[in-house]
Parts: C-alpha cells; structure tokens; sequence
C-alpha cells in the first residue's frame, strides 16, 4: 500500500514539473515574440495632402520584407508630436525635419542612419515666396514697407519653413517672434503646402516654404507656377533624416539602410521629392544644431 502511494506521489510530481516546464517554456516563447513585435516608424506631417498614404503603405510592405518583420508607420499631426513618441519609447525610428531631429538626438539620443536625395544631392533650401502680382522681387524690397505686410510660416518646429527664416528676418532686425515683429501680421500654417496655397491665394503676402516640397507641389500641379515665385534662398540645408532611437542595434541600423538605398518605387520616392536614398550620420546637422542653440532650442 505505501508502495502504491509513494508511486502516485512520484507520478504526480512528474505531471507537475512537465507542466511547470511547459509553462516556462510557453512564457518564454510569449516575451520572445512581444520583443519581435512590430518596427515601428513615426513620420512628421510634411504635407497636409498628396499621395503619402499610398506611399507608406508600399513603404511599410518594402521595410517589412527586407526586416523580415512586420512594420508600423504613423504620421503624426505634428513635428513635436513625433520628438516626443521617440522620447518616451513609443516608435523604434522616426523620419524627422533637421530641427526636429536635433532636438530628438539632445531629448533622447535619436540617431539619424538615412536621409533622401533630391537630383542626386542630400542637400534643399528654406525658401521665401510670394504671388507674383507683387512688384516686390527680393527680399529686400518686401521688407521696405514690411509693417504693411503679413508673413507666414510652417510648423513652429520646421526647419525651413520656421527655424532658418526666422533667423534671417531676426538679422534683418524686422522679426523677434510671433508678437514682436515689424509685419502688419505673422501666422504659422502647419505644413509647407498650406503655405504655399496661402501665398498662391493672396492670403499672405509672402511665406517660407522648403524648396524640395516647392518643386514637388509644383510639379504636381498642387500649386499654380504662373503664380508664385522665389525672391530669398538660403544657404545649402543637409536634407530630412530617418533616425533609430536610442540602442537600435547595428544589424538592424544595417538592414534599414540597406532597405532605403534599394527603394526605386517610384511612389515612394515622389512622396518624398526624392531620387533616392543615402546614408547619414549625426554629424551631418551641425549647422542646424547650431542654428538651434542659437535660438535658445535645446535647452532643457
């Protein structure tokens, strides 16, 4: 009899060690698979409107392939709303203005891996347009009277359509910020394509606008060349960065680049103004980082 119970102990002590070692095993294979979740992407709203959803789509189907995984990409309603998912762990890369991204890499080490080429070069401009039944035809010549004009800009947070022309009007001494300033009035549109329909429709006399987004609208058909035209360029401005948060390891740093430098999906690039891709690096976005600490940006 003790025989027989001390054998159903044993017994019983097997068929629980098996389950526990099942479970163990079941819990693991879960947090492995959580960990191999989704890539996630976060991108800034650099148009309001064109073809960018078809184009992350094929993005997302392109990136997944190469990652062997799947990918998520969301486009925020705002560039600062994209610093802040970085910042707080809630995307794995994120495609950013250079303003954007500086203040991403100093909040939480966002490193920039990819930028896009615009005719073969990583660089574009902020441009200054107006409609062109304004006699004015530089920059010079809008300011002369400029209590008796409105200005427009981006984002707050984009680089040429906020940063770099600000700082230009600050040096010409007609612009401190939104309420001190010598125009008849300041407003900030939200994208580089509401500015430019702005302009176009005499809503504001003149306004910033990134030149590669110009060119697109313009050869979209989205906006109306006959009607606009450029009177202030700025100097050469290293191109919009993908970057991985913090501790993205180099294999997938790898894979990501590679899968970019291969894209020729025609939609995808023309969503980006785009020729291609190439390779960048956190060296590249001095000069906007210093553009940044200028106006008192990276401070924490």
């Amino acid at each position: 009899m003790k025989k027989a119970i001390l054998f159903i102990m044993v017994l019983m002590l097997g068929i629980l060690a098996a389950c526990s070692s099942n479970e163990n095993e079941n819990t693991s294979k879960d947090t492995s698979e959580k960990e191999e979740g989704a890539f996630t992407i976060g991108v800034i709203p650099v148009q309001t409107e064109g073809e960018i959803e078809e184009a992350m789509t094929k993005l997302q189907g392109e990136l997944s392939e190469k990652l062997d995984r799947d990918v998520e990409i969301t486009t925020f309603p705002d560039y600062n709303g994209v610093v802040e998912a970085m910042n707080y762990d809630q995307i794995d890369m994120a495609y950013f203005g250079p303003l954007t991204y500086v203040i991403a890499h100093e909040k939480s080490g966002a490193k920039a891996i990819v930028t896009q080429l615009i005719d073969g070069e990583p660089f574009y401009h902020s441009y200054i347009i107006t409609n062109t039944e304004n006699e004015w035809e530089t920059l010079e010549e809008y300011l002369e009277n400029s209590e008796e004009r409105s200005f427009a800009f981006g984002d707050p947070n984009s680089t040429s359509g906020s940063l770099i022309p600000s700082i230009e009007l600050q040096d010409r001494d007609v612009f401190e910020d939104q309420d001190t300033n010598d125009f008849a009035s300041v407003a900030y549109t939200g994208s580089h394509d509401a500015t430019a329909l702005s302009v176009q429709n005499k809503q504001v006399d003149a306004g910033a606008i990134d030149s590669a987004i110009y060119n697109q609208l313009l050869e979209s058909g989205k906006i109306d060349g006959d009607k606009l035209k450029v009177i202030w360029e700025s100097e050469k401005l290293f191109q919009y960065p993908w970057a991985v948060s913090k501790g993205t390891d180099e294999e997938t740093i790898d894979q990501l680049q590679n899968a970019f430098l291969a894209i020729e999906d025609e939609t995808i690039l023309n969503a980006f103004g785009a020729s291609g891709f190439t390779k960048a690096s956190n060296e590249d976005y001095e000069s906007i980082r210093s553009a940044a600490d200028k106006q008192g940006l990276l401070t924490k």
